[in-house]
């Protein structure tokens, strides 16, 4: 009996031990390359400090892709747990449709496309299904917290915290704050990406939506900058 919980946790931590490589910085998915229009924010003025910064990562995880991408991993998951490939289907075909622009349709399926490959090939699992062709970044993430049994409200707040990670990192190389403002805007955001995976998980395809339409235009401007950093 003594040593039954020491066993159970171990276990438990081997069971949530994916999270940490796929989210991780060095899993090849090229997340370094891609600001999600930050870039523009910062060029355009709208992003210049730690204060702007913080109000624009809110604006993008409550009423934009942040929440719409916590909603697709959660059908995504539900699809793979249930085998139901036509609707993991349906709800990749949704999750691309979704990018408002080509740069952030080229982000979100060269990850995810990228995600899945080399998840299949380090991480293999029976219920880790393939997509054929091109996956939408949230969709792959789910598909592989599903086929592996990480939980699914402790996948989307990583997920979610990752997104928030990889656009301070953006922001701190593109020089409107430095790195120990970065690691302050982390932790303001925290309390929300909580919040926002919590609702998704009861959320239908039907809440699907968005309202960040001048980050949206920005990611059509950010293509004809003179100088860029990023591809999105």
């Amino acid at each position: 009996m003594g040593d039954a919980f020491p066993l159970q946790a171990v276990e438990r931590g081997q069971g949530i031990l994916p999270l940490f490589a796929w989210l991780s910085p060095s899993y090849p998915v090229g997340c370094y390359a891609y600001s999600h229009t930050l870039e523009w924010a910062v060029e355009a003025g709208a992003v210049a400090d730690e204060e702007t910064l913080i109000a624009w990562l809110t604006d993008q995880m409550t009423l934009g892709f942040g929440r719409n991408d916590a909603i697709l991993l959660s059908h995504a998951y539900r699809a793979v747990e249930a085998g139901d490939k036509a609707t993991l289907r349906d709800v990749n075909e949704l999750a691309l449709a979704l990018s408002p622009s080509a740069e952030l349709y080229l982000e979100t399926s060269q990850q995810g496309r990228s995600f899945l490959d080399a998840t299949l090939a380090a991480w293999p699992a029976p219920r880790l299904l393939n997509l054929d062709g091109e996956v939408a970044f949230p969709v792959a993430i789910g598909m592989a917290a599903a086929a592996h049994g990480v939980p699914l409200p402790l996948t989307l707040s990583a997920y979610l915290f990752g997104l928030v990670q990889t656009l301070v990192s953006a922001a701190i190389r593109l020089a409107p704050i430095g790195q120990t403002a970065g690691i302050r805007v982390c932790a303001a955001l925290a309390v929300t990406v909580q919040e926002i995976a919590q609702e998704a998980i009861d959320l239908s395809l039907d809440d699907v939506g968005g309202a960040t339409f001048r980050a949206d235009l920005g990611s059509f401007h950010h293509e004809n900058q003179y100088t860029r950093l990023f591809r999105s």
